[in-house]
């Protein structure tokens, strides 16, 4: 892919040339290689846009993510929320990105505190933004009712062990739209989640984004899940993207090598329409 030198007009998220590079482990032979995680990556986010981001476990997709989040620093590039880098944040405009930008996590048995009852782990975002207690009530109702959970306040008192996987990833949508945040990442969203739940937590996330405007990343090695949410689609490979189009079009017209790979591993399933 071409490299960016400046930012896209009307963009909310942009990413320009990046690098983020992470230390080999120690063994007893010695130390390994670095590992290039992210290769001069260079991409941008349209305001309402949902982008697909799909490559094969290994691939950087996750370092990404996280790195446009704040989650993690680039050893080199730049990264504008708005027009605006987000490297240098901290104190109050710090808070601010977080209350616009969040994530929804891969695993929801690991994204809540075990010791914690959801009513503390909805809660915890406006705790950090320093939201007025008053309005935490009125705010944990509205998370609710978005996450497709209305009337379901009894399960504010459970703890994560109590909810089974589906109830739990509606929880972790849920604390990640508590904020009203414009730019979601989300991370294999239903990978650890039973089939018979997928297609409801699927199409939560579809209503989300169309109800919301959300601007919105999917992490995923599944070609299925991208088709159905995403107009966009970017492949990464070796921590760089290779090919960026309409969905539609990089998988009935696959333009680099890897991309033709994956779709050539599984025909049928990457080729047949969505219902």
């Amino acid at each position: 892919m071409d490299s960016l030198t400046t930012p896209s007009q009307g963009a909310l998220v942009d990413a320009l040339n990046i690098t983020k590079t992470f230390a080999g482990q120690r063994t007893l032979l010695g130390g390994q290689p670095a590992i290039l995680a992210i290769n001069d990556v260079s991409l941008s986010l349209k305001p309402g846009e949902t982008v697909g981001l799909l490559g094969e476990s290994g691939s950087g997709k996750t370092t990404l993510g996280r790195l446009l989040l704040k989650l993690s620093e680039p050893d080199s590039g730049e990264i504008r929320f708005n027009g605006a880098p987000i490297k240098d944040l901290s104190g109050a405009p710090l808070l601010r990105f977080r209350r616009r930008a969040q994530m929804i996590f891969q695993n929801p048995f690991d994204a809540l505190n075990p010791r914690f009852t959801i009513y503390r782990s909805l809660t915890e975002p406006l705790l950090v933004a320093r939201i007025d207690r008053s309005a935490y009530g009125a705010h944990v109702r509205a998370a609710l009712e978005l996450a497709g959970m209305r009337g379901s306040e009894a399960i504010l008192k459970r703890f994560p062990h109590e909810l089974s996987g589906g109830q739990l990833q509606r929880c972790v949508i849920a604390r990640a739209m508590i904020l009203s945040p414009e730019f979601i990442v989300a991370d294999e969203p239903v990978s650890m989640l039973d089939v018979s739940v997928r297609a409801g937590i699927l199409n939560l996330l579809r209503e989300l984004q169309q109800r919301r405007s959300l601007t919105a990343l999917y992490i995923s090695h599944d070609i299925t899940l991208v088709r159905y949410l995403c107009q966009r689609t970017l492949v990464m490979y070796r921590g760089q993207v290779v090919e960026d189009g309409f969905t539609e079009q990089i998988i009935q017209d696959p333009r680099h090598a890897y991309t033709r790979e994956l779709i050539a591993a599984n025909p049928q399933r990457w080729r047949q329409r969505a219902e």
